[in-house]
């Protein structure tokens, strides 16, 4: 079966609401004889005559005027699909976004934006879900609206990023440590022990590559998925926790911070989204929320 020309259907809804092929023919623009061809492709598509003569007019059948209420509407909803989005109305928008970030991002830099949505736009809702791995599956399954992380190779070739912030790794003991009085020189730095953070359950990291070129190794006695529980467990001991800083600020209140004694490279943290989402303007003012809560926290960040 051949596939119908929708065409058509803006040609029937003007035929039916002028009910003259003239008529219909100057408001879209086209010499009558073209919109007499178009009649008798309508005729042979739908099997009705849909308009007769009646003296010197035309009238619908009742084919016609079965049509003319929903083939208006179809093409009223047509237009509509088909017309720049509307200004968004953020007091009236009523949506859920979900992100996908990590324990430290939420800390840091959600409460800002919980406020500023919810000052803004009352009815939107944030749900953080938190990230176990850097694919980027749920953001190509509508899954996820946003991510926020750190761009790799996991990353799929078609995802939108934009950087927010950079940020640096930097040493954590508890007070009261020995790491926190005094200068911290490399050999001071090794002799104590380690956690490492690791999702897939490394055992070396940057710093230790950095380490290695000065021939030391660090003592590592642990691995954890996340830099919230280093930072617990180094609150609680004696272990040395390496976290970005900007990422845990204010996981890391009442603790020692110092600069790692050793050259490591600075990471920078992206949001991430599907390009399905780019012109949709609810997101595009989600983005905007994000990248204004992070930078908020830049301007408020001290050095260890």
């Amino acid at each position: 079966m051949s596939r119908p020309d929708l065409n058509l259907l803006i040609t029937l809804d003007v035929l039916l609401a002028e009910g003259s092929v003239a008529r219909a023919a100057q408001r879209l623009r086209l010499s009558p004889s073209a919109m007499s061809r178009a009649l008798a492709r309508l005729r042979d598509t739908t099997g009705d005559p849909l308009l007769v003569r009646a003296g010197r007019d035309l009238v619908p059948t009742p084919r016609a005027l079965e049509l003319r209420a929903r083939v208006s509407q179809l093409v009223q909803d047509g237009q509509a699909v088909l017309r720049p989005a509307e200004k968004l109305n953020l007091k009236q928008l009523v949506r859920t976004f979900t992100l996908r970030t990590s324990d430290g991002f939420v800390e840091n830099f959600g409460p800002d934006l919980i406020a500023r949505v919810g000052k803004e736009a009352p009815g939107v809702r944030l749900f953080f879900v938190p990230k176990t791995s850097k694919d980027s599956t749920p953001l190509r399954d509508g899954t996820v609206d946003l991510e926020t992380g750190v761009v790799g190779k996991m990353t799929g070739p078609e995802v939108r990023t934009q950087a927010l912030f950079r940020d640096r790794f930097i040493g954590v003991v508890r007070k009261g440590h020995p790491l926190s009085r005094g200068k911290i020189t490399p050999t001071r730095y090794v002799a104590g022990r380690h956690i490492l953070v690791s999702r897939r359950g490394l055992d070396k990291g940057p710093i230790d590559e950095g380490l290695e070129a000065l021939g030391l190794e660090r003592e590592i006695v642990t691995i954890v998925g996340g830099f919230s529980a280093a930072l617990a467990l180094a609150r609680a001991t004696d272990l040395i926790a390496t976290v970005p800083e900007r990422h845990t600020g204010k996981q890391r209140a009442g603790m020692h911070s110092f600069a790692i004694p050793v050259p490591t490279p600075e990471i920078t943290v992206s949001l991430l989204w599907h390009p399905r989402m780019d012109a949709d303007p609810a997101h595009r003012w989600l983005r905007g929320c994000v990248r204004d809560a992070c930078a908020k926290q830049r301007r408020q960040v001290s050095p260890p």
